[in-house]
């Protein structure tokens, strides 16, 4: 039998991660394995397992890569209504998973890192997409706490979430015969959700106006 390749640690690392992504373009993760992958890229097992220290840190990695994508995905949704940029947000996410459904998968499938650098790289990344999302929230309702918008936006991106993952199981039901429109119902649910957000506001607004006038 050849021996295998060898590769230096750089170059096999971005090797398994173009291996990673072709095979997560087509099939999704469950069917890999850490012997059918270093097949693939053309060394040992063993050799990955002393790269990653497991098959699990492994695909930490291919997370990463895919938090990184989607950072980019919705990178460029800036505009100056902040109620249009959250619906352009939602949007972007919703596309993000159409067009890497593999991908999107594996970050909900598989847990994430819970300790190390992989843990703190991860909610770093993770961090930096709520933030968006929160600095989106005060800018429209800018009397809003921190510590609110903070929960306010992770409410508001499970929703979008949930949304999102039905959708792609097909499971939102149908309108006269055809599947209702997951665009369409991120829009409500950020119409919604930003209305009752403004009236918050606008009640704590005229609350502080009563007691100034005491």
């Amino acid at each position: 039998m050849a021996r295998p390749r060898q590769h230096a640690p750089e170059a096999l690392h971005a090797r398994v991660m173009e291996t990673c992504d072709e095979w997560l373009k087509e099939q999704p993760v469950h069917a890999l394995s850490l012997r059918n992958l270093a097949r693939e890229v053309g060394c040992a097992p063993s050799t990955l397992l002393k790269l990653y220290g497991s098959f699990g840190n492994l695909l930490q990695h291919v997370n990463l890569a895919t938090l990184d994508r989607l950072r980019d995905a919705i990178a460029g949704q800036e505009t100056p209504s902040p109620s249009e940029r959250l619906k352009a947000l939602a949007r972007a996410y919703w596309g993000f998973a159409q067009r890497d459904p593999y991908r999107w998968q594996l970050l909900f499938d598989f847990p994430l890192a819970q300790e190390g650098e992989l843990d703190q790289r991860q909610n770093a990344m993770i961090e930096g997409l709520f933030e968006r999302v929160e600095g989106a929230l005060v800018e429209y309702a800018p009397r809003v706490e921190s510590v609110e918008a903070k929960r306010m936006a992770r409410t508001l991106w499970g929703s979008v979430h949930g949304l999102v993952q039905l959708g792609m199981n097909e499971r939102l039901g149908l309108w006269q015969g055809q599947p209702l429109e997951v665009t369409e119902l991120l829009d409500q649910l950020l119409d919604t959700m930003l209305a009752g957000l403004k009236v918050r506001s606008e009640a704590a607004c005229a609350g502080d106006a009563t007691e100034a006038d005491k």
